[in-house]
């Protein structure tokens, strides 16, 4: 059985929803929701909060969770990860795959993380992500829902905020009923082995122009395995997104 570490990366600052972590949704923090999700997996071996933050380590302490303090001048979630990967393996600690688990996402699904986990092992590739087919026309063109394009041979061939590919001499309203669009699920998980080649990558011209840190991946060569999951999740990024993830609740309680 591969050991797989489970890493959920929380910053405090947010400029549209300042210490998001920490918000309360029906009675429990945001990044605890995330933990004890992931903790339903059946796949991941170890569940660590990476955060540069004392107020979330000690909130995911006082819940019993596990949480590292990383580097405060990290660039992304995906390097917070990397790094909390270096803390445990320095500690002796050893893992075939690591998750990159959003930390905003309260109620991701525990499947979608065993999908993901299951795909990659399975797979020559050395990253794995998870999408899903995109059913609302409105998707298509909002900036904020990444499209992938994808081989034949269920790889990443490019992601964009962009509806991928432009359906030629056909009117938008009808693309979903003439081709199936993906939208990318935010999670990732990488092969150990390829997580110090990955760290030595700079930016690419892809990468800066559609802000989007998988294509940094691509350009420089790394396959990308997808995976179709019928599970959407739910970013809280908002106020508005967060009065949603509360109505949900509410609606299921």
């Amino acid at each position: 059985m591969h050991r797989v570490l489970g890493i959920i990366p929380a910053r405090y600052l947010s400029s549209r929803l300042p210490g998001k972590p920490l918000i309360d949704i029906g009675g429990k923090s945001m990044i605890v929701r995330v933990y004890d999700q992931c903790l339903k997996s059946n796949r991941l071996t170890d569940v660590w909060v990476a955060t540069d933050d004392q107020r979330i380590y000690d909130e995911v302490s006082r819940q019993g969770g596990k949480a590292l303090l990383t580097q405060s001048n990290l660039l992304s979630g995906t390097d917070r990860c990397f790094d909390a990967y270096r803390l445990l393996t320095e500690q002796g600690e050893t893992y075939d795959m690591l998750v990159n688990i959003q930390g905003d996402e309260p109620f991701i699904n525990p499947r979608q993380i065993d999908l993901l986990v299951s795909v990659l092992a399975e797979s020559e590739q050395p990253i794995a992500t998870l999408i899903k087919k995109i059913t609302d026309v409105h998707d298509l063109s909002n900036h904020h829902v990444v499209k992938v394009a994808c081989s034949i041979h269920d790889t990443a061939l490019y992601f964009s905020r962009q509806p991928i590919p432009y359906m030629q001499q056909v009117p938008p309203q009808d693309w979903l009923v003439r081709h199936a669009y993906y939208k990318h699920i935010g999670i990732y998980a990488f092969q150990s082995s390829i997580i110090p080649a990955i760290k030595q990558l700079h930016p690419t011209p892809l990468e800066k122009a559609e802000s989007l840190e998988q294509l940094r991946w691509i350009e420089s060569g790394l396959s990308i395995r997808v995976a179709i999951t019928q599970f959407d999740t739910l970013s809280i990024d908002t106020p508005d997104d967060l009065e949603t993830a509360r109505n949900m609740l509410r609606m299921n309680s």
